[in-house]
């Protein structure tokens, strides 16, 4: 089985999700989650990383970080087996904590650095628990949850020394009262949005930034720099498109909506199946998961589709003039 793709740079910006072994918790008192931070800070200061944004949940967390040594590998394979050993000790347990290994996306600092810290922060609430609840509740419960690094965003007071509030809070005005008044208010403001994900815009459930971006790290990264275990990963990257860009290109074409294209059952909808299979690198669980669909479903709208190709003239040439938008954005 191909690992995942680690493409490691100097100053390279990712976000990183670990998640429980089998959905469990990974923290089952703050107690844990207390030493989990300390062994935290000693890994960033061992290996030299910058630390932007966290937030631990019940069974994952998720980091931003940047890594001026390129070693995010090492610096996650450390912190990873110190509180594992550490968790197992503790509860006289053996084996894995983790589901696999972590997850690094790469991050263009550029245009999503400032997003992610947000999405990281609003994680508390992004629980099916707080689908429901008002938006005074929510925000009092973003501002006092502790095991988040939004605190110090928004408070000088709660700062913690070992991460860095500066680059972003720059975006708000600077790291002053005014810096920290704006991002809270745009932390406010997606509260009561809807969670719009980011996995629809990652390519090759890799790479997150603009095209430019993309193309530079394809460019630099992607050639014979990489093992054979990773070379389907690469060309997954190389290949693929974001999911973003396929519906929007869907849509020019069909006048459908991406909802239209997404929920509603026609023969577009299994178009977009076909699509985001061969031009998104998406597996059809992962499809399905997109469409609210089991993966059977994906399965036989597919194999429809193609069946109806065959028949339809005017749907073979509606699927050409998309081929041909997608293959220039892959350029």
């Amino acid at each position: 089985m191909a690992r995942p793709l680690r493409i490691q740079f100097p100053n390279a910006v990712y976000h990183v999700t670990c998640r429980g072994n089998e959905k469990r918790d990974i923290f089952l008192d703050n107690h844990d989650r207390k030493r989990f931070l300390e062994l935290l800070q000693k890994s960033l200061e061992i290996y030299h990383v910058i630390l932007y944004a966290y937030v631990l949940m019940g069974n994952h967390f998720h980091l931003l970080v940047e890594t001026p040594l390129g070693n995010l590998s090492e610096f996650m394979r450390h912190f990873n087996i110190t509180y594992t050993s550490w968790f197992n000790r503790n509860y006289n347990r053996s084996g894995h904590l983790y589901q696999g290994r972590f997850k690094g996306i790469l991050v263009e600092r550029e245009s999503y650095l400032t997003v992610l810290s947000r999405y990281i922060h609003l994680n508390p609430i992004r629980t099916s628990e707080w689908d429901a609840k008002g938006l005074i509740e929510k925000e009092r419960y973003l501002r006092a949850y502790r095991w988040s690094s939004l605190p110090g965003y928004i408070q000088k007071g709660e700062r913690q020394e070992w991460v860095n509030y500066d680059l972003v809070l720059s975006e708000y005005g600077g790291d002053n009262e005014e810096g920290m008044r704006n991002y809270w208010n745009a932390i406010r403001s997606e509260i009561g949005l809807p969670n719009t994900s980011l996995k629809r815009e990652i390519v090759g459930q890799s790479l997150l930034g603009s095209r430019g971006f993309v193309k530079w790290v394809r460019e630099n990264f992607l050639g014979d720099k990489v093992s054979d275990r990773e070379l389907p990963q690469v060309r997954r990257i190389q290949g693929y498109l974001a999911v973003d860009d396929i519906l929007d290109v869907i849509s020019e074409e069909t006048g459908k909506t991406r909802e239209d294209i997404l929920f509603k059952r026609s023969r577009v909808r299994q178009m977009a199946m076909e699509f985001l299979y061969r031009f998104g690198g998406l597996k059809g669980s992962e499809i399905g998961r997109l469409m609210g669909l089991d993966y059977s479903t994906v399965s036989q709208g597919r194999k429809r589709f193609r069946n109806y190709l065959e028949k339809d003239e005017e749907i073979k040439r509606l699927v050409a003039r998309i081929e041909g938008k997608l293959s220039i954005k892959k350029i």
